[in-house]
């Protein structure tokens, strides 16, 4: 009975340090790329970098497009798993950038948008790779954190929700890159999306394991 009591105190004092902190365990493989307070290894692209502040313990998008590129590796990202966990207020609208390289102003040119939105009014929803595997149902809430597993082997990508698949996709032998956009499996980094100024989401708990 003492044993068990104790076994239940450790519970709930784990439990409250991950309400505290918002950290995830530790999973082994993975590197935190994201210290919850500042923006070392990161950075803004030249516009609209009021869009981005960090707020309890998460970068918080809100207000006119910008994007956040992941510059804390020289080392760019082939094959790897990313997880985020990400958080949208109501008609919110944003997106994970994967493969992608910095760019001052504009949207990214380089690279694959993972989708982040419940209610937006592009009918394209959270889990799909945007323009090119698009997912219309609605996965998860607004105001709720979920956690997003973004795998790239080669030239397939799976993207889960809460560890639901979403998307398993080949990207075909042919696939060319376009005048305007350069929307191929390639290498690169990531980034973070402020859509618009009725846009707010957070992303929090961002970690990445190479695969190659």
């Amino acid at each position: 009975m003492k044993h068990s009591r104790i076994f239940s105190v450790i519970i709930v004092a784990l439990t409250l340090a991950f309400a505290v902190t918002g950290q995830v365990k530790e999973e082994k493989g993975f590197k935190t790329i994201f210290d919850g307070k500042s923006f070392n290894g990161w950075k803004m692209a030249d516009e609209n970098q009021d869009a981005w502040s960090i707020q309890d313990g998460a970068f918080t998008a809100h207000g006119s497009r910008s994007h956040l590129y992941y510059v804390g590796d020289e080392k760019p990202f082939i094959n790897f798993e990313l997880k985020i966990d990400a958080k949208t207020t109501p008609g919110s609208n944003g997106g994970i950038y994967i493969h992608t390289q910095y760019q001052a102003t504009g949207w990214p040119k380089h690279g694959y948008e993972v989708q982040v939105n419940q209610t937006h009014t592009d009918w394209r929803r959270t889990g799909g790779l945007y323009g090119v595997q698009d997912v219309k149902e609605q996965l998860v809430n607004d105001n709720e954190w979920y956690t997003y597993h973004i795998i790239v082997k080669g030239k397939h990508v799976t993207i889960k929700v809460n560890d639901k698949v979403a998307v398993d996709w080949d990207e075909p032998a042919d696939r060319k890159p376009g005048a305007d956009f350069t929307r191929i499996l390639d290498k690169g980094t990531f980034a973070l999306q402020a859509h618009d100024p009725k846009s707010t989401i957070q992303y929090k708990n961002i970690r990445v394991k190479r695969l190659d």
